[in-house]
């Protein structure tokens, strides 16, 4: 978008002062703006729209929109928006918004509340009160960048005023950071660099809102719900019960029909305590922190001082949801702090300060060079300082256009995932990789698959390549559950299920799950067991993580550090040409992101016991197994063998690969898997007309 409201000689192509951080986002390059007041005049007007970024305390946006002579604050309830957001969301954003407005009426100004589309509302809001510019912040998630950029050509379409209006786009800046495009792609160049986290911002002092205006109400929770359940971008009732039908949910329900041994059943049940007064743990769930950026704060304090003790009955129940989140070392964090953070509550900046601040006041104003001195400092500063390196990469990838792909970015369960998709027409196709791979393993499938007549979908799950690496519990039925809500919620249409090594474990289980989404299921190399008479389900939740799997996955990444290239070159016997420099680098790139360990330590828990037969027969539509004969993995032979013996209508290809036939021959697998669609398609069509 363009800085319409700036002149010219106020802008470079480099990341901005730390202060405040303004982009051009047509041009894709950032710029540094020294001042807007110069382009103010006595009568001019900004508006502030809100979206992820619900605060007035460090906000670069609100201090440039505030040195207007008027200042419009503005949250607009887009269906668009709100359709990605869960109930609890929904309330957060709620709570968010009340603390927004009664912190902004302290200052004499107001915050505005609108219904609709965010186009329509900002333009009648610019003719009606004359704005110059309409400030909001950089968004990295493709949605929202789409939003952004119909706002925009909305604006720049209005003839009603000598210039139109601009849309000024600002971020956070974590770091001092000159030029994004020249950043760092690999995390341990990254840290070379030493950069210093920059400081978070006061609020400013507003101009009041002298304006006679429709302020709006905020809605009720329950007239939320019905708003965004009957928005066009709302997926239909069936699907959204289908998010709903977690894995573990189904799996228990079987159990206790067969009469086996339940999965830990502490996950099933949830015990309510009576609400405090003062809790920051604000929806009916009482899950996470909420309420304005104060609640939080409040929280983040109690959070560090955990070995402190407290006799603050809220500070103690805060106490006692960390101990309850935190399901492996530091993952309370996140999993209490991660919506306040998403939403904009509270800056990762501010968390970070605090964070550090209390340390120094632990440690009579130093930092040691060896590391926190307790848990909650370093769960919750290395978690923002992941954050923003994940940010900042796939910020970055949006402003290259020079890949075979155009990369998007989806967020899920608060996380940023990668995906990419390809074609305008025809079937919907999704891809989904191994364990160590990314989206791109894809690179001549996507194009050639697509160009058949396909729309074809790839995604970087959470884990791997430039996607994410949080630190949670890594699991299949996790994994299972983002393919299904990718295809819930990017997707949107039932897909043709395709997945190499433990991708096609994953696909699997989505078809076993949720077989709605599922077109067809092809499976290339999977892994997973075929077991016969396997006849109900056998399965634990039980992850451990010991002493012995943190020392497992350390030595695991200094191996495959050390061999990666003849390990992959081993995946592919007959051309091992394929395993080219930008295939490792790749690899190795990833290997360095922050959070890996904790995704290298989900192999030694990894739990495949849902036999593939098992699994398939529960689907009961057409799959199609294309096996490399070569793969040094696993036995081939016999492997289809028992598929042959166990799986009953399955299709199988053999062909003369290793582990990863897509990318050794992958002319061979497009054509196989371009006729597959092709036949089950035909199949769907003359049924539809019989």
């Amino acid at each position: 978008m363009s800085l319409l409201s700036l002149p010219r000689s106020l802008f470079s192509h480099s990341l901005s002062s730390p202060s405040h951080a303004i982009t051009s986002r047509r041009n894709r390059c950032f710029s540094c703006s020294l001042s807007v007041s110069k382009t103010s005049n006595a009568t001019s007007l900004a508006i502030l729209w809100f979206k992820q970024d619900l605060r007035l305390d460090d906000h670069p946006g609100l201090l440039q929109a505030s040195k207007f002579p008027a200042l419009l604050p503005l949250y607009v309830f887009d269906h668009r928006i709100l359709s990605r957001y869960n109930d609890e969301k929904l309330e957060l954003v709620l709570y968010a918004l009340e603390d927004l407005r009664k912190s902004l009426k302290k200052q004499g100004s107001n915050l505005m509340i609108r219904f609709g589309n965010a186009e329509n509302v900002i333009k009648e809001l610019v003719i009606e009160v004359k704005a110059a510019d309409v400030f909001a912040e950089v968004e990295v998630e493709y949605h929202l960048r789409e939003i952004m950029d119909v706002v925009e050509e909305t604006l720049e379409r209005m003839a009603s005023f000598d210039r139109n209006p601009g849309i000024v786009l600002w971020q956070t800046p974590f770091y001092d950071i000159k030029n994004l495009k020249v950043l760092p792609a690999s995390y341990d160049e990254f840290e070379k660099l030493q950069l210093t986290v920059t400081p978070p911002l006061l609020p400013p002092r507003l101009p009041s809102a002298e304006m006679e205006l429709d302020w709006g109400l905020l809605p009720t929770l329950d007239n939320l719900k019905k708003f965004v359940n009957e928005s066009p971008s709302k997926w239909n009732e069936s699907w959204a019960l289908l998010k709903e039908m977690s894995s573990e949910t189904i799996l228990q329900k079987q159990l206790s029909k067969s009469g086996k041994v339940s999965l830990n059943n502490s996950n099933f049940k949830h015990t309510k305590r009576k609400r405090l007064d003062k809790s920051v743990f604000v929806t009916q769930k009482q899950n996470v922190v909420g309420g304005g950026t104060n609640s939080v704060l409040n929280a983040l304090a109690a959070y560090l001082r955990y070995l402190e003790g407290t006799t603050r009955d809220d500070w103690q129940e805060v106490h006692e949801k960390l101990r309850t989140a935190e399901i492996r070392d530091g993952a309370s964090f996140f999993a209490l702090f991660g919506p306040a953070l998403c939403l904009g509550i509270i800056s990762r900046r501010r968390v970070y300060h605090e964070s550090i601040k209390y340390e120094k006041e632990r440690n009579a104003g130093f930092l040691s060079p060896f590391g926190y001195s307790t848990a909650t400092v370093s769960a919750s500063a290395d978690t923002v300082c992941s954050m923003e390196w994940y940010w900042l990469l796939l910020l970055r990838s949006q402003l290259s256009d020079g890949g075979a792909f155009p990369i998007r970015i989806w967020r899920w369960n608060g996380h940023l995932i990668q995906y990419t998709v390809v074609g305008n027409r025809g079937p919907a196709v999704l891809l989904v990789h191994g364990f160590g791979a990314f989206l791109e393993h894809f690179r001549d499938n996507i194009s050639s698959i697509s160009n058949d007549g396909n729309r074809v979908w790839a995604v970087t799950v959470l884990g791997f390549g430039k996607s994410e690496k949080p630190n949670v519990v890594y699991t299949e039925l996790m994994w299972a559950e983002l393919v299904r809500d990718f295809i819930i919620e990017v997707v949107r249409e039932p897909v043709h299920l395709m997945g190499n090594s433990i991708g096609g474990y994953f696909v699997a289980l989505v078809a076993y799950f949720w077989p709605a989404l599922a077109q067809s299921v092809v499976l290339i190399n999977s892994a997973g067991d075929i077991i016969p008479a396997y006849a109900s389900p056998q399965f634990t939740k039980v992850r451990a993580t010991s002493g012995a799997t943190w020392l497992g996955a350390r030595l695991l990444l200094f191996s495959l550090r050390l061999s990666l290239g003849s390990i992959v070159k081993s995946c592919y016997p007959n051309k091992t040409e394929r395993v080219d420099d930008w295939l490792i680098n790749e690899m190795l790139r990833a290997s360095y992101d922050p959070g890996v360990l904790v995704v290298l330590e989900s192999i030694f828990s990894f739990n495949l016991s849902l036999a593939l037969n098992y699994l398939l027969e529960g689907f009961k539509g057409k799959v199609l197994i294309i096996q490399g004969m070569k793969d040094p993995i696993t036995d081939s032979k016999s492997k289809v063998a028992m598929i042959k013996e166990h799986c009953p209508g399955v299709v199988i290809r053999e062909l003369d690969s290793g582990h990863c036939p897509h990318d050794e021959k992958p002319e061979e697998v497009n054509s196989i898997i371009c006729q597959w669609i092709l036949t089950i398609e035909s199949r769907v069509f003359s049924q539809a007309c019989s």
